[in-house]
């Protein structure tokens, strides 16, 4: 697959080559890797009037960052139980509160710098496909107590309204979710950080470090010093620092978009909202190019398969939803590798005295990324300590080659739970 093989590329709306890094350079931070995370932190470190410089392998947003599903909510790939049982209720609580600031966070990096090409588009369906709802209308009163965050709860009959399916029972409608065009996103942030005075070389994979007083990363035909260094690799995380290596599992996700058929389309899919239904192992989908084609995401594997049989996977998911769709073809299919950890939380701190790491969202980076990269600002330039709130989601071992098993068996369990509890409804 090349890069070039996704909906994004195809339709980002500047291509800027950022040259590689040759010879040295001397800055206050380094940051290794050029998705969401790396440069989210580099944005908020230029805001601040320091000197960075972003170091990115392959090109800006070329993983998981610049091929993702689009969706903007709050919330952690971990759900709150878990949350709630390893930090307590307090701790929880303002978790989920940078969850909804991130949200906060990314709208208004769109909305000051004039990002256009997001395509932002307001709101998001998460939607039940069995039959019970008391929880979910306990969820909406505790989310507006707690958190000061209006939500809703769907109707079958609201639902219908918008999705000609029968799939729905119940649903929750998040006015302030909204969707957008991650790698056009992401492109701007970078184009800021240089209008700010930060160099970004594409096309510099990291290759040795060295960590004393002073940072040094070396690459394929240059090296960089710098005071801070922060690792932002994610998914693509290589054996650099074997620590941050083995807390991370290389999940790989998968997109599907058809063909342009508008018409079609609205035969089955009435709102411009993006929906997310309420499997655990989950399939989401939303209407791109002005309502002409659906994105249709879902399904992690622990390794990358073809681009052909995902995309008869996606389209089987997309079809037993909306069967009226059959004429519909699929023009697109791509994955991408997102990094997840074994407590299904970002992993947020540092390596070592001005070694940092930022890794591990789990198919949640729009909106984490966006607060969790500030956070890290501040902890380097020592303005808040907000970064301990993520010290009890540290760098525990993955597993390896026996965690991405498990991964993969616990994925299959979910789909099989899924699936029976289905046909309970």
């Amino acid at each position: 697959m090349t890069e070039q093989d996704t909906f994004y590329a195809r339709s980002q709306t500047e291509t800027t080559i950022r040259p590689a890094l040759t010879g040295a350079a001397d800055t206050d931070t380094v940051i290794i890797g050029g998705g969401l995370a790396g440069l989210t932190t580099a944005l908020e470190l230029a805001r601040a009037g320091t000197a960075v410089t972003v170091l990115e392998a392959r090109s800006i947003g070329f993983g998981a960052s610049g091929r993702n599903g689009g969706i903007v909510s709050p919330a952690f790939a971990c759900g709150s139980d878990a949350i709630v049982a390893r930090v307590g209720p307090q701790a929880a609580d303002a978790l989920h509160r940078l969850t909804i600031e991130g949200v906060s966070r990314l709208r208004a990096n769109i909305t000051q710098l004039g990002i256009h090409d997001a395509d932002m588009i307001p709101g998001l369906l998460h939607l039940r496909r069995f039959d019970k709802s008391t929880d979910l209308q306990d969820h909406v009163r505790s989310f507006a107590r707690d958190h000061d965050y209006q939500l809703a709860v769907l109707t079958r009959d609201q639902i219908s309204e918008r999705l000609l399916t029968n799939r729905y029972f119940h649903g929750i409608e998040d006015k302030q979710a909204f969707h957008i065009h991650p790698l056009n996103y992401l492109r701007a942030i970078a184009r800021e950080i240089e209008h700010l005075g930060g160099q970004i070389h594409e096309a510099t994979p990291a290759t040795g470090c060295d960590f004393g007083a002073t940072k040094t990363i070396r690459t394929p035909n240059g090296r960089v010093t710098a005071r801070h260094a922060v690792f932002a690799t994610g998914g693509y995380t290589g054996p650099l620092i074997p620590r941050l290596q083995r807390a991370v599992l290389p999940i790989a996700t998968y997109m599907m978009l058809t063909e342009a058929a508008p018409d079609l389309i609205n035969s089955a899919i009435r709102t411009p909202e993006a929906i997310l239904d309420d499997r655990r192992a989950s399939d989401y989908y939303r209407l791109v190019d002005g309502g002409k084609r659906l994105l249709w995401g879902g399904r992690i594997t622990t390794r990358a398969e073809s681009p052909g049989g995902v995309a008869q996977e996606l389209r089987r998911a997309m079809l037993d939803v909306f069967p009226q769709l059959a004429p519909l073809k699929t023009e697109l299919a791509w994955s991408g590798l997102m990094a997840s950890a074994r407590h299904r939380m970002p992993q947020l701190g540092q390596l070592h005295p001005g070694v940092w790491h930022i890794t591990a969202f789990g198919g949640h980076g729009l909106n984490t990324t966006a607060i969790t990269g500030k956070i890290l600002a501040e902890a380097i330039l020592h303005q808040t300590d907000r970064i301990k709130l993520f010290a009890s989601f540290g760098l525990d071992w993955a597993g390896g080659a026996i965690g991405l098993a498990v991964a993969q068996l616990t994925y299959w369990g979910l789909q099989a739970q899924d699936q029976w509890r289905e046909r309970q409804a």
